[in-house]
């Protein structure tokens, strides 16, 4: 379906002149200073806020650091009077003296009203099409109205945001625990199915406009958030350097970067480990080694010692994890964590101290480089396969992995990790000098393991492929081999330019969607919601960097173009003081990347994967060396 002119419609209500709104949100932070009413006196939101007493439903919500938020919901003949009830009841509140009102700096005020709403049956949304039945979290709000006492529950579009939620599922749940139906049962699914079978409820989904107060001015959002209408470099270098700033200022003291960060609730508990002790929370050695990557990238762009300084430092918390073995009577070394010797660890490992190497020349690491290199070829069968583990705590007793069987070793195969693991043998043979036996032996084992990986791998794997493709981390390596002209074989290019096509072949367009922030989005099937997806971005990035390197110009530029869309995608992942309105502690979450858009979680990955994207994409046409 081509949405064409409701999306033109949509930019045009975006770009208009809100200093209207922003009088009224004056108005109103006067009115509850003052403990006034609103007046409309020579103010007209034509066009902005067409009030209709049947549909305009209105909350107003007070967020503050620290404070959970308060909001009051009404719906009155006139837009006066609505405004006007809102008021009077959160100034009646009992936490309404909490809050620095005064304060335009501290007190931001949410403003969100219905603009149009329809009937709907709960067994007939989804989230999987676009057609009348789709509920697009963030977007779309929904009202159960109880048919017998005509009181209607809420659910708005921002809510997706306060709440940190994803899915209709969830927004079915924080209405469903209002009601009698929610003390039922705790299990979710049978809640919503007993919702289903209710005579006793209505349902409808709606539309929202939104505006928050901003210092002393007041922005629309979308989404919940500011709408970035266009790509452009200056956001996106922005973004780089306020991110890295980011990991830089959540670094300890051993050289770990905050692992995890939910903004929503202020806490370090990670969704994937939740119960694990606030003194244990979980870490990873591998999403570690990226943050110092992202780090030595924003050297490069400042030359600001900082970043160096705390690169070297996360580099110092690899060294002390790292564990030595012999590989054919020379010193071999691996990263050992979690009870776990991980290829992609080891890998990770020498990429970042490779480009450390490479952009200091300091040569302090050499032994770790060389025994990191040592280690990886230790792992490759003869056929080129790269096995996924030396030690797994599930296997061998935890005993290093020598002899496997192929079930073990099927078992425990990454699909991820040769990747990592082939990136930095390519950046041992292109810049490792020092050492030319161990170069030369580098260079031989590494084509074997590429031809294994880029010919066989799937006839034995097949089962981890998606058509959205997902090996980043092998298309840079190829990218990187292709340097050497020896490296250029037609089934390496063709495997990065193969992952390249069917990425750009899943991306939404303009037009393609009814949503204005869709463009440049990822999907595994067509109706999905979008993934802004930083990952899998780096290896498009590398297909732009290896066409060019080729000469073959026009894909480099299809690829480029696809490049920025994704990256404007991207941009609303950014944790911008303008959108941290309702985080509990917007001073540590403000320059984070987001998991996904209404998602707050922050994990050093989602900043590393984003921001190391975003400075290749800068450096295709602005080289900062």
């Amino acid at each position: 379906m081509d949405y064409k002119a409701f999306i033109e419609e949509e930019k045009k209500y975006y770009s208009q002149d809100f200093s209207p709104i922003d009088t009224l949100m004056k108005r109103v932070r006067n009115a509850l200073i003052h403990n006034v009413s609103v007046k409309f006196t020579n103010l007209s939101l034509d066009g902005i806020w067409d009030f209709n007493p049947k549909t305009s439903f209105t909350y107003i919500t007070l967020f503050q650091a620290g404070k959970k938020p308060l909001r009051y919901g009404s719906r009155r003949t006139t837009m006066e009077e609505t405004i006007n009830r809102c008021l009077n009841k959160i100034r009646e509140h009992k936490r309404f003296s909490e809050f620095d009102i005064d304060n335009p700096d501290k007190c931001r005020i949410l403003l969100e009203f219905i603009i149009d709403k329809k009937m709907t049956d709960v067994k007939h949304l989804h989230q999987n099409k676009f057609d009348e039945d789709r509920f697009e979290i963030g977007i779309n709000g929904i009202e159960l109205k109880n048919v017998f006492t005509d009181i209607p529950l809420f659910y708005m579009p921002t809510d997706a945001i306060v709440n940190s939620q994803l899915s209709l599922n969830q927004a079915l749940v924080t209405l469903i625990k209002k009601t009698p139906i929610g003390k039922i049962t705790d299990k979710n699914p049978e809640r919503i199915r007993l919702l289903a079978e209710s005579d006793e409820y209505e349902m409808y989904v709606f539309r929202t406009r939104a505006f928050v107060t901003y210092h002393d001015t007041t922005i629309p959002i979308y989404r919940g958030n500011i709408l970035y209408p266009e790509f452009n470099y200056d956001t996106l270098l922005m973004q780089f350097i306020k991110t890295s700033d980011w990991l830089v200022e959540n670094m300890y003291e051993d050289g770990r970067f905050l692992y995890y960060y939910d903004c929503a609730e202020d806490n370090f508990k990670d969704h994937e480990h939740p119960d694990r002790k606030p003194n244990n929370l979980y870490y990873n050695d591998l999403r570690h080694c990226g943050g110092a990557i992202t780090l030595m990238k924003a050297y490069l762009q400042t030359h600001n010692n900082k970043y160096l300084d705390a690169a070297r430092n996360a580099i110092g918390f690899t060294v002390s994890i790292s564990q030595e073995h012999d590989w054919n009577g020379e010193q071999a070394y691996f990263t050992f964590y979690n009870r776990k010797g991980k290829l992609g660890g080891t890998g990770l490992a020498l990429i970042m101290m490779m480009q450390y190497r490479i952009i200091t020349g300091d040569k302090t690491y050499d032994e770790y480089i060389k025994g990191y290199a040592r280690h990886i070829m230790s792992r490759m069968c003869d056929s080129g396969e790269l096995m996924g583990y030396y030690i797994h705590p599930l296997y061998h007793n935890g005993e290093p992995l020598i002899d496997m069987t192929d079930e073990e070793r099927k078992a425990t195969f990454s699909f991820y990790y040769p990747g990592e693991a082939l990136l930095g043998l390519a950046l041992f043979m292109k810049h490792f000098d020092d050492d030319k036996k161990l170069c030369k032996q580098v260079r031989e084992k590494a084509e074997i393991a590429l031809d294994w990986i880029v010919n066989e791998r799937h006839k034995l794997y097949g089962e981890l492929f998606t058509d959205l493709p997902s090996d980043a981390w092998l298309m840079q390596a190829i990218d990187e081999f292709a340097e050497d002209e020896h490296f250029r074989k037609p089934e390496y290019i063709n495997f990065v330019y193969g992952d390249a096509k069917n990425m750009m072949s899943r991306m939404y367009r303009e037009y393609e969607t009814p949503y204005l922030d869709y463009e440049g989005g990822f999907y595994y099937n067509f109706g999905d919601h979008y993934y802004p997806d930083g990952a899998r971005s780096e290896g498009l990035v590398s297909a732009y960097y290896l066409a060019n390197r080729l000469g073959d110009k026009e894909f480099a530029s299809e690829v480029l173009a696809a490049c920025k869309l994704a990256a404007k995608s991207q941009f609303s992942l950014f944790n911008c003081e303008e959108y941290t309105f309702a985080h509990q502690n917007p001073a540590r979450s403000m320059n984070g990347i987001r998991f996904k858009n209404t998602r707050q979680w922050v994990r050093v990955d989602s900043v590393q994967h984003v921001a190391c994207f975003f400075i290749r994409l800068y450096w295709a046409e602005n080289k900062p060396f």
